[in-house]
């Protein structure tokens, strides 16, 4: 007697979807700001960042009250030598026409509020103190940029250097929805570090700059504009600077070649401009050069972008540099 014996076949496991379309980009977005919050030494630099930024401001506001004062003491000490004049008129003659001294603006005598600007409007003078507090809450946006465009390089660089990359895009196939949601959370934590840290040290600037009696209030022309544009500046940075990352796929290369055109490129314009009118006018067309009249509050120079032509400038270059990461990143192997 023969017994047959029967095996069952294991049931087939469900193919996985080549396409990745059971990936919600939600899930992606909160995969990319995991991996930024968890990393100490990135919470760390942000957190730097934002102080350092708050430092400088208050350093700024410091330096406006001295230059305050120095006016100030100018006007002084202009006041008695008026009065001096005015003591040496000639002695009245009987008959004769008595001149009467009318101190004038011109005279060196400083009229109510003008302390502080009239001494340091002069051509070839420091500029006025008032037209420099406007500018107080902004003025650590220079280190802001090197920080964030370093981490932003980091961030995107380091994944090809120590291969998650491919765990990564294994999981977001399609690659695209991968590359904007990390540009979509540094450009969010970039934008919160920058507005932040200027509102941080608008509140910060306003005692230091009220013992000179320099006001300084939200509702001053251009002082929210500049803070809401310091965060934006930063944002715009942090995306041109991830796309550099992402090209050069290396980490030490592309903090180099971000802190070049970043930095450096304008000096070299600086330097040369006068080889030239159209390298002046060529620099100001440079991300830094573009985001710092992004983030200005005063009265724009003559020949220099307007705050919003800066920041259409600045946002083309980041554009420019997101979709070309992101067709280069499709089309190269990992």
């Amino acid at each position: 007697m023969s017994t047959a014996t029967t095996s069952k076949n294991p049931p087939e496991s469900a193919p996985a979807d080549p396409t990745g379309s059971g990936v919600s980009f939600l899930r992606v977005l909160k995969s990319e700001w995991i991996k930024v919050t968890t990393v100490p030494s990135t919470v760390i630099l942000l957190a730097v960042t934002v102080l350092v930024m708050v430092g400088l401001a208050a350093g700024a506001a410091w330096g406006t009250v001295q230059l305050a004062n120095e006016a100030a003491d100018r006007a002084t000490q202009s006041a008695p030598s008026a009065g001096a004049t005015a003591e040496a008129a000639p002695t009245a003659v009987p008959g004769a026409a008595v001149p009467t001294a009318v101190p004038t603006e011109g005279a060196g005598v400083p009229t109510d509020g003008a302390a502080g600007d009239s001494a340091d409007d002069s051509p070839g003078g420091p500029p006025a103190a008032s037209s420099l507090v406007r500018e107080v809450p902004s003025s650590g946006v220079l280190f802001g940029q090197l920080l964030i465009a370093s981490l932003a390089v980091v961030l995107v660089a380091s994944e090809w250097g120590t291969g998650m990359i491919r765990s990564t895009f294994s999981a977001v196939p399609k690659r695209t929805p991968a590359l904007l949601a990390k540009n979509l959370i540094i450009a969010v934590v970039s934008f919160i570090v920058g507005a932040g840290a200027a509102f941080i040290s608008f509140l910060v600037a306003r005692p230091i700059l009220g013992s000179a009696d320099l006001s300084l209030s939200l509702g001053d022309d251009g002082v929210l504009a500049s803070i809401l544009n310091t965060g934006t500046f930063l944002a715009l940075l942090a995306v041109f600077s991830m796309g550099i990352g992402t090209l050069l796929r290396n980490t030490a290369g592309g903090v180099v070649t971000a802190i070049g055109v970043i930095f450096v490129l304008p000096l070299v314009a600086t330097i040369l401009q006068n080889l030239g009118d159209w390298i002046s006018d060529a620099a100001r067309f440079l991300p830094s050069n573009a985001g710092a009249q992004l983030v200005m509050a005063g009265t724009t120079a003559e020949g220099d972008l307007t705050q919003l032509q800066g920041g259409l400038v600045l946002g083309a270059w980041a554009a420019v540099l997101l979709i070309t990461s992101i067709v280069v990143t499709k089309k190269r192997d990992v």
